[in-house]
């Protein structure tokens, strides 16, 4: 079945238009989504509760409030936020073009994908095939919902792919994460490159890995619609890590070694004894 669109959206290119249909790039419909139920096995409610009284209140009674000091707030009304937000035109409108390779990954946050509407064809396969030759992503500001958005626009193959970024106020520092301390030394540096290349693929194919606690999920959910059986979690066994030196390691695993020779080194504090050379 062929996606459909969930947004219109026209991309400003200085005075070119194009006008583009926005898909969702996941499809979150087969994730594993339980309800809360009551004991007897009736879906329950959620409900709003005055924190003071304890009495139920309306959705349609509730006012919004924004909290500027300890339970103090100042309050808005519907037409008071409605004045506020952006007007929904729908333009992706490009301010920058940018090094796509300089774009933090930590700003991406949601992925749409782009197709063009009717009329905008070849202006849009123009603007994937120019972003391809010079490497560049676009910048853009999209005013939806209310909302203004920080987006990039890059192409992939033949396609144009919209990603909503972060602000810069939103992302934290990764200098404020610790990295660790010590030298790598030349020859750890080595083998753990080694050992990336035994496992590396040229290619990303994602179609390889499954998800497997969503697959057992619906197999336990169709066993108990099938008969009603019980479900019951395998009991753990208790594990200790171990720690063992880092180099013993690296050339265990370029090896293929199950690491029992490392392993033994370490509890010993000394290098396993190296095996003499028989004449023929």
């Amino acid at each position: 079945m062929s996606p459909r669109p969930i947004a219109t959206a026209t991309i400003s290119f200085g005075l070119v238009s194009i006008p583009c249909q926005l898909y969702s790039s996941a499809e979150n419909s087969q994730k594993v989504r339980f309800n809360f139920l009551s004991p007897d096995g009736t879906r329950v409610k959620q409900q709003y509760v005055d924190a003071k009284t304890g009495e139920p209140v309306l959705r349609s009674d509730l006012i919004k409030g924004y909290q500027f000091a300890k339970d103090q707030y100042v309050t808005f009304k519907p037409e008071e936020l409605k004045a506020l937000e952006a007007e929904a035109t729908q333009a992706v409108e490009i301010v920058e073009f940018v090094p796509l390779a300089q774009v933090e990954r930590a700003y991406i946050g949601k992925t749409y994908y782009l197709g063009p509407a009717r009329g905008g064809d070849k202006a849009y396969r123009l603007l994937g095939a120019a972003m391809k030759k010079t490497g560049w992503a676009a910048l853009a500001k999209y005013a939806a919902r209310g909302k203004q958005y920080l987006v990039l626009v890059r192409p992939v193959g033949d396609h144009l792919v919209l990603e909503q970024l972060h602000y810069a106020h939103e992302v934290r520092d990764i200098a404020d994460v610790p990295s660790g301390e010590g030298e790598v030394a030349d020859a750890e540096l080595g083998l753990a490159v080694q050992l990336i290349e035994q496992i590396a693929s040229e290619d990303f194919d994602p179609s390889k890995y499954e998800d497997e606690v969503g697959q057992r999920m619906l197999a336990a959910i169709e066993r108990k619609v099938a008969d009603g059986t019980e479900i019951t979690a395998p009991v753990e066994e208790e594990t200790t890590a171990k720690v063992i030196d880092l180099m013993a390691a690296l050339k265990a695993s370029v090896s293929g070694s199950d690491g029992t020779e490392a392993e033994a080194e370490n509890e010993a504090g000394t290098e396993p004894e190296k095996k003499k050379a028989t004449g023929s």
